[in-house]
């Protein structure tokens, strides 16, 4: 059996989420365990994406720990949900961005990191990773969804 046949094929669907905020344990566990035990290296590695490698994952990093410092990194991170929600036309559910990552940032991020996943983007790449690897443009690039 080939490693793709192997693989549980995830359907993306325009203006829907792939996972839901609590597939955390049931989608990918590896992904969970990540943005529990590493959120702000998770976040850096959604940042790095989302705005097309324009903030480096460490920055990204640096500026939600700095922003949790002063009681907004949640906030910080909801701002990014939001872009990601943008750039794929995912609707703003089960609430708001930010009571989402107040209330359970970890949830928000694995869910994140897990549709750009599903999305075809390598968030462990980074932004020019993805480029190198192969995708010239990337798939919300593509489809004109980058705005």
């Amino acid at each position: 059996m080939s490693e793709q046949e192997g693989k549980i094929e995830k359907i993306v669907t325009e203006a829907q989420w792939t996972t839901g905020l609590y597939d955390c344990f049931s989608e990918d566990i590896s992904t969970c365990c990540f943005t529990w035990f590493c959120p702000c290296v998770a976040f850096g590695r959604i940042a790095e994406i989302l705005d097309k490698g324009e903030t480096s994952q460490g920055l990204a990093g640096l500026m939600v720990v700095a922003m949790s410092h002063i009681g907004c990194g949640w906030y910080y991170a909801s701002l990014y949900r939001a872009k990601l929600r943008h750039q794929y036309s995912l609707p703003e559910e089960p609430c708001a961005d930010g009571p989402i990552h107040f209330f359970c940032c970890a949830c928000a991020l694995s869910q994140e990191h897990r549709e750009i996943k599903h999305r075809g983007l390598d968030p462990s790449l980074g932004w020019q990773g993805n480029i190198n690897k192969g995708l010239s443009t990337p798939p919300f690039v593509a489809s004109g969804m980058d705005r």
